[in-house]
């Protein structure tokens, strides 16, 4: 396996990404990581991360710098690779440039991790620090234009430090020199496959849970019905699944849900009727980060509810995936700064009496459809785009009403139904409908409306971190809009989000 330390970088995921695609195991730990604890793990190799901090200011994180006496092969990404000259008797001083976006590489020393690289490429740099003076035996391997220190080693005892990102894919080579450190510098295996983990986690779940009873919140989304096919696997009908109906879901979603897991894969599952309790607290309330814990605790609540009821409920099931972690805090309490609280992240109340099992907290959501595909899953839930845990609430804009929640799942329907037809269904990431808290003039029937407007937002994307939007044919946008405006009475206006991930988040709220 391979340990990646959490400088702060919103790129760790990323990272992690680049490694699982090599079929090499990864784990992230925070900065505070004992040496203890790493020689426990017994890691082939170690990826220090970059991070958003600078190395002389005060509280930037450090990692115990033992790390590098330990014969482990060590790889620092832009600050990483500052920590590393630092940490081992260089210097590093504030840019006179700094250097953000692509920036040509030149390659001057042949090393293991340049191996089969070209000797000039395009990398990309996001850095205003840079280092100045290397420590004792390291060598500069690479430099661009404004950078003469762009790529540093030690190869003599696997020390190596690279000041652009590999892992992005503005980086063409990256792919290439990571598979280098892993293979060639840590001598990895290719052993991570989902039919391992499949294979452990099922093990891991009995080990854990024993004879008592596990609740799982189900969604019908592809992470938890994954989540509840895992578990069933495991200990079968000790697994109680709980479907909320909570008046914030797409038309007929329980319906659909009660088809497909609980008539064809005979998972135990429970439906509970929460409309009035949900919509009754979301009265007024405009704030999204609002509705989020609004819908947050009223759900656990209902969830320890239900779990006095079911005799030896020990354990509440979530399937909470990496970028729900780091989207909501750094993963395992790094530095990251927080972007938005996620439903399903942050443990439970101390009020409720259930400890937590995750078995998907370690993997992307293209690992969670292979997964689900090993498991037997139908491809309709494989496939099924990721769906908020607070629902429609979320994709209102403004006071979740009603007649609000009315036409967007008239809208809701409309779209996907077009997405699908064409084709488009499985190429995008995400494709929604969001209803704005504002109204425009619009002429129907030769007269006037004034009526409301809906934002349409379609994204491509491999693991939710960065997104870019789609470039939908015209003629299909077209249509969507006029079947909206046409058979949705109350809409009269249809945009489309033309914003990416980063500056933008994927849903609004």
């Amino acid at each position: 396996m391979i340990l990646i330390i959490d400088f702060g970088s919103q790129f760790n995921q990323l990272i992690a990404r680049r490694v699982r695609e090599c079929q090499v195991f990864c784990q992230i730990e925070p900065p505070d990581i004992s040496i203890d604890y790493i020689q426990k793990l017994n890691p082939e190799g170690i990826i220090l991360s970059g991070g958003p901090a600078s190395i002389y200011e005060k509280q930037s994180p450090r990692v115990d710098k033992k790390i590098f006496e330990l014969g482990i092969p060590v790889l620092g990404i832009c600050y990483g690779m500052q920590y590393m000259i630092y940490a081992l008797g260089g210097s590093v001083k504030h840019a006179e440039k700094r250097e953000y976006g692509f920036a040509e590489l030149q390659i001057m020393k042949e090393i293991p991790l340049f191996k089969g690289v070209e000797r000039k490429t395009k990398c990309w740099m996001s850095h205003g620090d840079s280092a100045e003076k290397l420590p004792k035996n390291f060598v500069i391997t690479a430099s661009t234009e404004n950078t003469k220190i762009a790529a540093v080693a030690n190869a003599a005892k696997g020390l190596y430090g690279l000041q652009f990102h590999p892992e992005v894919e503005h980086t063409p080579m990256g792919k290439k020199m990571l598979k280098n450190f892993l293979f060639d510098v840590c001598g990895c295996k290719r052993s991570w496959t989902m039919k391992h983990f499949a294979e452990q986690a099922i093990l891991q779940i009995r080990n854990t849970v024993k004879d008592k009873k596990v609740i799982l919140g189900l969604s019908g989304g592809v992470d938890s019905s994954v989540t509840a096919l895992l578990i069933h696997k495991a200990i079968g009908r000790n697994l109680v699944c709980i479907f909320v109906d909570n008046g914030l879901l797409r038309k007929d979603e329980g319906e659909i849900l009660k088809k497909r897991l609980k008539q064809h894969l005979d998972i135990n599952i429970r439906f509970v009727s929460a409309r009035e309790k949900f919509l009754s607290a979301l009265r007024n309330i405009v704030d999204p980060e609002k509705k989020r814990k609004i819908i947050g605790k009223i759900f656990m609540d209902i969830f320890e509810a239900e779990a006095k009821k079911i005799s030896g409920a020990e354990f509440l099931a979530q399937g909470t995936l990496y970028p729900d972690v780091i989207e909501s805090k750094s993963a395992f309490g790094g530095p990251t700064s927080v972007i938005k609280s996620h439903h399903n992240v942050g443990g439970l109340p101390k009020k409720m009496k259930l400890r937590l099992v995750e078995p998907l907290r370690f993997l992307f959501k293209d690992e969670v459809r292979v997964l689900g595909k090993e498991l037997g899953l139908e491809d309709e839930l494989i496939w099924r785009q990721p769906f908020p845990g607070p629902g429609l609430a979320i994709r209102i804009l403004g006071k979740v009403t009603r007649k609000n929640l009315s036409l967007l799942r008239q809208v809701d329907v409309i779209l996907l139904e077009e997405i699908k037809k064409s084709g488009y269904y499985k190429k995008l990431w995400q494709a929604f409908a969001v209803l704005l808290p504002l109204k425009s003039v619009g002429i129907m029937g030769d007269k006037r409306t004034y009526e409301n407007i809906v934002a349409i937002r379609a994204v491509t994307s491999t693991d939710a971190m960065t997104a870019d939007w789609a470039r939908l044919p015209h003629s299909l946008l077209g249509k969507i809009s006029n079947r909206i405006i046409n058979e949705v009475n109350g809409i009269n206006r249809v945009v489309y989000d033309i914003s990416s991930k980063p500056p933008s988040t994927i849903e609004w709220e």
